[in-house]
């Protein structure tokens, strides 16, 4: 625990905010005050992580969540997972909390670039924030249409895009279209495995 984390995360951070994050690559400023940075917490954590991170004097903590229906065995539950599996982020000064931040319970490590710690501009946050609202909690209930854009998150095309064909509510799954090894395929998957695309 507390060992700080090198460009390996530069991949896995870019992915997450999908290149929209702004960070302050000039090395550390130690004068700055309390600035906003990424952490990486203990796998599935992020919740404990942030609650001993709340317990510290002068710093701030954003840890959203996305609660959304999954596929189970007894059908589509709700459930209530990280946003960004494996990160949250806190707003704390460098120079005299970097070891009460990097150690506290929880957290694994401040996410640095060799010897830089990444700064995250205020408005970025600030919209995710206004996003999630005050709770932390993004709730995605979304009823899906025939045409619809859609990218499936679970089973064996997750990570394709496909186009919904037809809705089938009595078995709680659903026809898609997709390209799969350079030919167009339907196929039938869960409804609890597919995720919304932004018009």
């Amino acid at each position: 625990m507390g060992a700080g984390y090198t460009i390996s995360d530069s991949s896995i951070i870019g992915q997450i905010f999908h290149c929209s994050i702004c960070m302050n690559m000039m090395g550390v400023n130690y004068t700055d005050g309390a600035r906003w940075y990424c952490l990486r917490s203990q796998a599935k954590h992020e919740h404990i992580a942030a609650a001993h991170l709340r317990a510290l004097n002068e710093v701030t903590v954003f840890c959203p969540r996305v609660r959304f229906k999954r596929q189970t065995r007894q059908g589509l539950v709700w459930v209530t997972e990280a946003m960004f599996p494996g990160y949250l982020f806190a707003q704390f000064e460098l120079a005299t909390q970097h070891w009460q931040v990097q150690y506290a319970h929880g957290v694994r490590g401040i996410v640095r670039f060799a010897d830089r710690y990444p700064t995250i501009e205020d408005e970025v946050l600030d919209q995710l924030r206004e996003n999630v609202g005050g709770n932390e909690v993004q709730e995605l209930d979304y009823g899906l249409s025939q045409g619809d854009s859609v990218r499936i998150a679970h089973g064996a095309f997750a990570g394709l895009d496909a186009v919904v064909t037809e809705i089938l509510p009595a078995k709680e799954r659903v026809k898609v279209l997709m390209d799969f090894l350079g030919r167009k395929i339907e196929a039938e998957v869960e409804y609890g495995s597919i995720l919304c695309q932004a018009a």
